[in-house]
C-alpha cells in the first residue's frame, strides 16, 4: 500500500543523490539524464529485470524536425506536432504542457542515439492516426522490449545502480513536504531505508488497479489490461497525500486490436493501410482510422466483445517490420484465405455478410457510412488475412500534474521541491477521453519528461 510518513531528522543508511521509482523508459531516461548533470542516481525496481509496460508497447516515440526525418524527406517541425497533439486532444490537455513534450522529443532522441548509442530510426511507409506527418521513431526491431533492454544497457554502461526486487512502499517527508527518503520492500520481507536528496516518480499510472480503473474508466473495467500489473497508482496516491494536483484521472490509452486469445498486439497499420475490422455477425461497425486508443471500447461493445481485423498481403508485409506482428503468425493468430467466404469459414462468420461487407470495402465510397474516407487506401487483394482481436487498456493518461522542470505541483499551483515524475505517474497530454491519445503519446512523455525530471532533479 502506498504511502507517506512524516518524519524529521529521518536517518537512512543507504543514500542516493537522486532516487528514481521505477525502471521503465521514463525511469532510465531520467537516470541517464540526471548521471549526465552530474548526480549519482539510483534506480529502484521492483521487478527481478526492468520492463514494465515499456516492455509491452511498440517502443514507438513520436518526435518533430528530427534528422532521421530529415533523411527520409519527411517535412515535420514541433509546431505541426502541437497542432496535431491539440487537435486529438481537442484542446483539453494542458497547453504549456504539449509545447514542452513536443519541443523536447526530438532533441532527447538525438540526444539518446548520439550520447547512448540507441539506433533510432522513422517509421516511413504508413501513417499513424492524427499524426500529420511520418514521425513515429523507434529502434530495428520496433519492439517495446528492445527499447528498455538498450536503455538498461546504456545505464549500467556509465554504472549507474539498479535495484532490482525492492518495492518501494513509502514515501518519507518533512512537515514541509520535502521528500527525505523512501521505504523499499524486499522479497525476504525485510524493507530498505534509503535516503535522497531528489526522488522522481517513473512509475507509470494505476491501470493495474481494478478499483481505481472501474472509479475512473468504468467502460474498460472489464477489459484485458496490457500492461504492467504493477501499475497500481502508487504515484497519484504518494502525490495525493503530498497535497499534488492530479488532472485527467479518466484520459487512457486503449487498443481495439489485441490477439485473443494470444494477446499479442497487432499494429494499427493493418488498419490505416486499408484494413478493416468485422463483428461475428461479418459486418463492420465503425470508422476504423478514428484511432486504436478509443477503437478499444468500441470493439468491447460488439457481442462478446470480439471483432476480427481484415487485410491483405500487402499490408501484412507491411507489418512485418514489427517483432509483435511477426510473433503473431508465428503462433498462428494471423489466418489466411483466398477468398471473402474461405476466410469466413476460418473466422467462422456468416460468409454472405463476409463477403458483402467486402464489397462495400471495394466500392471504396468516401466517405462511407461510418465516415471513413476510403480515397487514399489501396483496394484489397487475395490472399486475405485476419487476426481474431479484442479491446484492451494498455496504460493511464491522467497522474500528477507537472510544472516545466517535471515538479509535481500542488493543488495551490506551487511546487513539491523536490520531486519528480515522468511518465505514467505524470499526467500526459491526452486529456480526459480516450479518444484525445494520439499514437505514441504514452512513450512521449516517458522520454521527454524522462529527461527533463534527471536533469532538474541532479540539479535540486
Amino acid at each position: 500500500m502506498a504511502e507517506v510518513v512524516v518524519e524529521e531528522g529521518a536517518d537512512f543508511p543507504a543514500e542516493a543523490e537522486v532516487a528514481i521509482v521505477g525502471a521503465g523508459a521514463a525511469g532510465l531516461v531520467a537516470a541517464l539524464a540526471a548521471a549526465e548533470a552530474g548526480a549519482a542516481p539510483l534506480v529502484i525496481e521492483r521487478d527481478p529485470v526492468p520492463r514494465g509496460s515499456t516492455a509491452l508497447s511498440a517502443g514507438l516515440v513520436p518526435a518533430a524536425g528530427t534528422r532521421w526525418q530529415h533523411e527520409r524527406g519527411i517535412a515535420d517541425t514541433p509546431e505541426l506536432f502541437v497542432a496535431d497533439l491539440r487537435k486529438k486532444a481537442r484542446d483539453t490537455a494542458d497547453p504549456a504542457l504539449v509545447e514542452l513534450v513536443a519541443r523536447a522529443a526530438g532533441p532527447a532522441l538525438e540526444w539518446l542515439a548520439d550520447a547512448h548509442g540507441l539506433p533510432f530510426s522513422v517509421v516511413h511507409d504508413f501513417d499513424y492516426p492524427g499524426h500529420s506527418a511520418r514521425r513515429m521513431h523507434g529502434l530495428p526491431s520496433r519492439s517495446g522490449s528492445e527499447l528498455v533492454d538498450r536503455l538498461r544497457a546504456a545505464v549500467e554502461a556509465r554504472e549507474i545502480p539498479i535495484l532490482t526486487e525492492a518495492h518501494a512502499t513509502t514515501l518519507v517527508a518533512d512537515r514541509a513536504g520535502r521528500i527525505r527518503g523512501l521505504f523499499a520492500a524486499r522479497p525476504d520481507g525485510s524493507r530498505e531505508r534509503i535516503g535522497c536528496r531528489a526522488l522522481v516518480l517513473a512509475c507509470n499510472g494505476y491501470g493495474g488497479n481494478k478499483a481505481l480503473v472501474a472509479r475512473h474508466i468504468p467502460e474498460l473495467a472489464g477489459a484485458i489490461y496490457f500492461g504492467h500489473p504493477g501499475n497500481q497508482g502508487d504515484a497519484v496516491l504518494w502525490g495525493e497525500a503530498l497535497g499534488a494536483a492530479v488532472r485527467h484521472m479518466s484520459g487512457h490509452q486503449g487498443h481495439g486490436s489485441v490477439a485473443h486469445p494470444h494477446g499479442i498486439l497487432i499494429t494499427w497499420a493493418t488498419m490505416m493501410e486499408g484494413g478493416f475490422q468485422v463483428n461475428l455477425a461479418g459486418a463492420r461497425f465503425s470508422d476504423e482510422t478514428h484511432g486504436y486508443s478509443e477503437q478499444a471500447a468500441v470493439v468491447l461493445r460488439e457481442p462478446e466483445g470480439i471483432a476480427f481485423s481484415i487485410f491483405d498481403a500487402r499490408i501484412a508485409a507491411i507489418c512485418r517490420q514489427f517483432e509483435d506482428f511477426r510473433n503473431a503468425e508465428a503462433q498462428g493468430a494471423v489466418l489466411t484465405a483466398e477468398t471473402p467466404e474461405a476466410l469466413a469459414a476460418l473466422i467462422r462468420v456468416p460468409a454472405a455478410a463476409l463477403a458483402e461487407t467486402f464489397a462495400e470495402v471495394a466500392r471504396r465510397v468516401a466517405p462511407d457510412r461510418f465516415g471513413r474516407d476510403w480515397s487514399k487506401a489501396k483496394p484489397l487483394a487475395p490472399p486475405y488475412h485476419a487476426v481474431r482481436v479484442t479491446g484492451a487498456l494498455f496504460h493511464t493518461q491522467g497522474g500528477l500534474v507537472v510544472d516545466d522542470r517535471a515538479r509535481v505541483v500542488r493543488t495551490d499551483g506551487t511546487a513539491l521541491a523536490n520531486l519528480f515524475a515522468a511518465g505514467g505517474a505524470a499526467c500526459g497530454v491526452s486529456g480526459p477521453e480516450a479518444s484525445g491519445y494520439l499514437s505514441g503519446n504514452g512513450l512521449l512523455t516517458a522520454v521527454a519528461l524522462g529527461r527533463l525530471a534527471g536533469r532538474a532533479a541532479a540539479a535540486s
